[in-house]
């Protein structure tokens, strides 16, 4: 639950100031995929930190190796939300202190829609 919490307040902070925010899926194989030509080596023990690919003879380090296969899959998810902009972007509310006028020239009413000064909500 608390992993789940922070990760939604960096969501949340990164719509709110205008970043772009990527994670990938949890059983992600980053540490078997070769981040040089791609061929997938299949699992291995924890134990094992260094390992040679069977495609193109390199030599990786586990956790090396997972996080270029990590940062190559967050810039692919960039790209591919930067192409469908403004389709699943989350817009966010501008605070009270940057509400401006209404095109019309009416002033911009901060507050709850449809309360009436003095009312109180119930809950």
């Amino acid at each position: 639950a608390g992993w789940s919490a922070f990760v939604n307040m960096l969501e949340y902070k990164a719509v709110k100031h205008g970043r772009y925010f990527g994670k990938i899926g949890r059983f992600e194989p980053t540490s078997q995929i070769c981040s040089v030509c791609g061929i997938k080596d299949g699992p291995k023990p924890l134990h094992v930190r260094q390992w040679t690919c069977a495609g193109c003879g390199t030599v990786h380090d586990r956790d090396d190796n997972a996080s270029r296969n990590t940062l190559a899959a967050g810039r692919a998810d960039r790209l591919n939300a930067s192409r469908s902009a403004g389709k699943t972007r989350t817009k966010v509310p501008a605070q009270r202190v940057e509400a401006g006028s209404h095109p019309d020239g009416h002033p911009t009413v901060a507050g709850i829609p449809g309360l009436q000064a003095g009312e109180h909500v119930k809950r």
